[in-house]
Parts: C-alpha cells; structure tokens; sequence
C-alpha cells in the first residue's frame, strides 16, 4: 500500500518539492489518522494542494488545471446537472466533439467517469484539480446553494405543482419587495446571469406549453433553458413591479424602466412588453451606464476615419448623420461624440425617444407621443434655449428633417440618425422625406453609416487561409491575404466555445465635398453619389469589413453577413 501512495511522491521528490524525511514523517501521519497520503502532505504544509494534484496527474498521465481563475462557459456547466456535479464533486470543462474533460479530485474514481459516460451519453476525459477549489467552482457555477441558481430554481418550479391563479399572483407580487419570494429570486437570478454573460437584452417569450427565455450576447441570441407556462404571469407581474408599469392591463404595448445594482454596476433595463397570441412578451434591455462612457478611440475606426470623425465633430455648424440598423451601435457613437465635446462653455440638448442613458452636464429631453410632444417640437423649443450642439434622436418625417436642418443653417451642429442600409443613400432617404435637395446639400456635412461584427477572440484565434468563395466575395486577390494576417477562433472557456468575445464597429465615412454637393443639388442617383464618394477616397464598409479581416479583428463570416448588399454594389461596380 505504501507503494502504491509513493506513487506520486517520486515525481513530488524527484523535483525537490519533498525530502525523503517529509515523507516518511507523512505517511506516518497517514497511517495514524487514517487519511490520504495527499491530504497528510497538505495539512504538514510540506507541498501546496496543486503542487500534489500536478504530481498525480503527472503519474496517471492526465493533465491538470488551476481553477482559481477559469471561466468556464454556462454552455459547458449546463451539460451536466447541477445535483450530478454536488454529488460526484465534479465539474465540466470544454466540449471538443463529442469528448468532455471533467475535473475532478480522483484519477481513480472510475465509477464515477463511467456513470458521467452513461448520463451524458458522451465520452468523459479526466481532467484533475483541487478538491476544495472544484467545490468553490461548483458554488460559483450553480449558485452557492441548490436554490440560487437558475437552472435549480427552474428545476424547483417545474417539479412544483403549485398553479399560481391570477389574484395570487397580483397581491404577491405587487405587495412584495420580498427578496426571498420564489420568482422574485427568479426575477433578479435572470438579470444578474444576463449581466455575467456580458447580454444586451433577455427576451421571454410565451408559447402554448412553455416560456422561452433567451439572452442576446455579442448580438447572437442564445436560449436559455424553458421555464414552465404557468410562471408567465408571476413573472411579468414581477417585472412590471419592478418598472413601475400597471400590472392590470395586458391588451396594449407597455413600457417602462427597471434600475438595479449588479455586483456593484449601476444598470438601466429597458422593458418593453407586446401581447402575443400565449400572453405578454416582454424584452429587457440591459445598459450598462458605465458603458456609454466610451472612447472615440475605442469604437474602432482606422486610423484616417478617426481623424476624419474628430473634424467633423469639431464643426461649429451643419448636420452630421449616422445610419444603419437598429442595433448597429448609432447611439454608443453619437453618445460617444457628445462625451468628447462636453465641455462647460458648451451647451448640449438632446430629443430621444426614449433616453437610453443619462449623460451628466447634458440636457436630454425625452418624446412623449401621448402629449404631443414629439421630435419637432422639442427641437422648436429647444432653439429657443440657445444650445450649441443638438442631438435629434432620428429623423422620421418631413418636419423633423426640415427643423433639424433649419438649425443646422441657423449656426447649430446637429447630431441625428436615420435608417438606410449605407451612407450615399441617405441623402436620397432625406429628399425622398421632404426635404428640399438644395437644403441638403447645404446642410449635411457628413454622413456615417455602419454595422456591428463580432471579434475573434483573443484567447484562441489563429491564423487563417480564407477559402476561394470568401476571397471571391470580397474581391479580394490571394496575394492581398497572404500580406495581411486574417485570424479566426477554434472556440475556447474564454469565448464559450464561440470563438468570438466582444464587438466592433465598421465604418462608411461620407464627408460632402463641392462634388457631392452639386449631386445631391442635382438630384443624382445614389449609384452615382456612391461612385463620386468612392472616387474621393470613401472606404465602404466592405473595404473597411476586409482591412479589420486583414488586421486579424474579425472574420470572412462576420463581414459578409453585414454587408451583402455591398458585396453585390462592388461586384456590379
């Protein structure tokens, strides 16, 4: 037996971690208190717990892992339940096809790898690690008791047979600031696990037999596990509480705002809530008011838009557009631009509908259709107040476009957005709202468009040779590639297998020369407004999409999703 403990004392003594007196002085130790060899070496202090499991992963030829740190993704831990890891002290590491490598504190418990190999119908590779940091790991994954986790405290619902009617639900919840109430623990576990993974928005949604909850992360909606029908109404209830919102009424649209501390960051949700054939659907936006602080530097211009951008920022007067989608990250870059010029000899008043972030030292105005007060208005009133820099919101009709750029000709630069897939269009967007071509062009001083991508992740991308498809839908010649360094992610703990962790922005900087001028005077076609733009040197989105390729930032995949309408424009050009 003493050999067979020795085992893994060679290699703790080979490397000098263990004198041959330790040793001896532990095994008696052992043998006396009737505890592991391991545990007799930790508790005399004569090696550290991942001195020892490095040692006897070394002797079972297994490899090891330090879990102080690691991150490992929700869709990993949901492979395998939470009473599964409790009970076997064990804990999912990474999928790679159909193998998974969990940790655990016993290379010889193979009871244990073989019924982990029969629940999960995959094979299981042992990866060893400190019992007492597989336990902390357990809690920090699953939540630190059985009941704070929210796949538990779903598990908990659906085997509940309790039917939650109506009434009950409405005194409960509208009474209750209860934290230790079911749902409301629900309620704020969902919030928090949104946050954790870094999510813009939780979507639930009602279908005949469940409610689907999903996360948006890196702009991909990911689906979390089904909650049970009939939480839908408590759950509601509890959200509408929570933004003040009126619990009764369920036939018309609803929204409101939800403020809460997660981890000590202030985030804003915004809740808006749609009746669906099942019920309420309710979609939370999650912004993080530390995150609008940003940077210009950080958006992710190239060097040239960058200094482009900051002149025409620093513009006294005329109108400055950003285009794209929603969610294409318009308000993080006008937010962005009003950040650098909030100054004290400035006065900035915005009209949004509704305020997405609260700026300090900034006048933000919030439409109120229900009162008449719309985006003309409030820009009517609002010159009234002597700003230098205003903020429309977006340009929707004629006489908000035609306001907009009376106060750009009056000595005010205005900021706004607007809803075209590139930037030369919106000039013919604006003539075909209304607005007198000659006013355009003495008006616009630039327009920006652009999109999201996802970018690789820093953890595991590598290299790339792009295939013959991805170079032919950008255009783009072998030799120009081999030049640059394309990279893509094999997927890792740091990206949840994703391969991608984080987003950036590409860019269509169209800044008005004479040329354009006269165009837009003339009522040219956008194609021709392109090709004149291009000519003056505007990269498009496509030609920035590729150089962030060349760069190594994001992906052949990403930048043709964005941009096919682009690709098609500069195979036709």
């Amino acid at each position: 037996m003493a050999k067979a403990r020795g085992d893994f004392t060679d290699i703790l003594v080979k490397k000098k971690i263990l004198g041959v007196d330790q040793l001896e002085e532990a095994e008696r130790l052992a043998t006396s208190t009737g505890v592991k060899l391991q545990d007799a070496l930790a508790r005399l202090n004569y090696a550290t717990p991942l001195e020892i499991v490095s040692a006897v992963a070394e002797k079972h030829g297994l490899s090891y892992v330090d879990l102080t740190d690691l991150e490992i993704p929700k869709a990993v831990i949901e492979l395998v339940p939470e009473s599964v890891a409790r009970e076997n002290v064990v804990l999912p590491l990474s999928l790679e096809g159909n193998t998974l490598k969990v940790i655990t504190a016993d290379p010889t418990n193979f009871d244990t790898i073989q019924k982990l190999q029969f629940i999960l119908n995959k094979d299981v590779t042992p990866v060893l690690a400190v019992a007492e940091q597989i336990q902390e790991a357990i809690n920090r994954n699953y939540g630190q008791t059985e009941t704070e986790s929210v796949d538990s405290m779903l598990v908990e619902f659906t085997d509940t047979a309790i039917e939650f009617t109506q009434t009950e639900s409405l005194n409960n919840f509208a009474a209750a600031d209860d934290s230790d109430a079911p749902v409301v623990r629900l309620c704020n576990l969902l919030i928090q696990e949104a946050v954790n993974l870094r999510a813009s928005d939780i979507h639930i949604e009602p279908f005949a037999d469940r409610v689907r909850v999903r996360y948006r992360i890196d702009g991909m909606l990911v689906e979390r596990d089904a909650a049970p029908r009939r939480l839908l109404a408590p759950l509601l209830s509890r959200l509408k509480i929570m933004g003040s919102i009126d619990i009764s009424e369920k036939r018309r649209p609803q929204d409101g705002r939800i403020k809460m501390t997660v981890h000590g960051k202030h985030f804003d949700l915004r809740v808006s809530l749609l009746p669906s054939v099942h019920g309420q659907s309710a979609v939370m936006r999650i912004l993080d008011r530390g995150n609008i602080q940003v940077n210009i530097r950080d958006l992710g211009f190239s060097e040239d838009d960058y200094l482009k951008f900051q002149q025409i920022i620093k513009r006294p007067n005329g109108i400055f557009l950003v285009t794209g989608p929603t969610g294409s990250g318009k308000t993080t870059t006008l937010y962005s631009a009003l950040n650098e010029l909030n100054r004290p000899d400035r006065k900035i008043i915005t009209a949004e509908d509704p305020v997405e972030y609260y700026l300090p030292g900034i006048n933000q105005v919030e439409v109120k259709h229900n009162i008449g007060l719309d985006f003309a208005r409030i820009i009517r009133a609002m010159l009234r107040q002597a700003p230098n820099i205003i903020l429309v919101g977006e340009i929707r009709d004629k006489e908000t476009a035609e306001i907009a750029v009376q106060a750009s000709l009056t000595g005010h630069l205005v900021f706004s957005t607007l809803h075209t897939n590139d930037a030369p269009s919106a000039i013919t967007r604006l003539g075909d709202i209304g607005v007198a071509p000659f006013l355009i062009a003495s008006s616009v001083i630039a327009i920006m468009a652009q999109r999201l991508v996802r970018v690789n992740c820093v953890k595991c991308k590598e290299p790339y040779t792009p295939t013959h498809n991805e170079l032919r839908a950008t255009s783009l010649s072998e030799e120009t590639a081999r030049k640059g360094t394309p990279m893509k992610g094999r997927g890792c703990n740091h990206c949840r297998q994703t391969s991608y962790r984080g987003r950036t922005g590409i860019y269509e900087l169209m800044r008005m020369s004479n040329t354009l001028r006269e165009l837009t005077f003339a009522q040219a076609p956008t194609q021709e407004i392109r090709r004149k733009a291009r000519a003056s040197n505007m990269r498009t989105l496509l030609d920035d999409g590729i150089y962030k390729i060349l760069k190594g930032v994001t992906t052949f995949d990403e930048v043709l999703s964005t941009c096919h309408s682009e690709v098609l424009v500069s195979q036709e050009g």
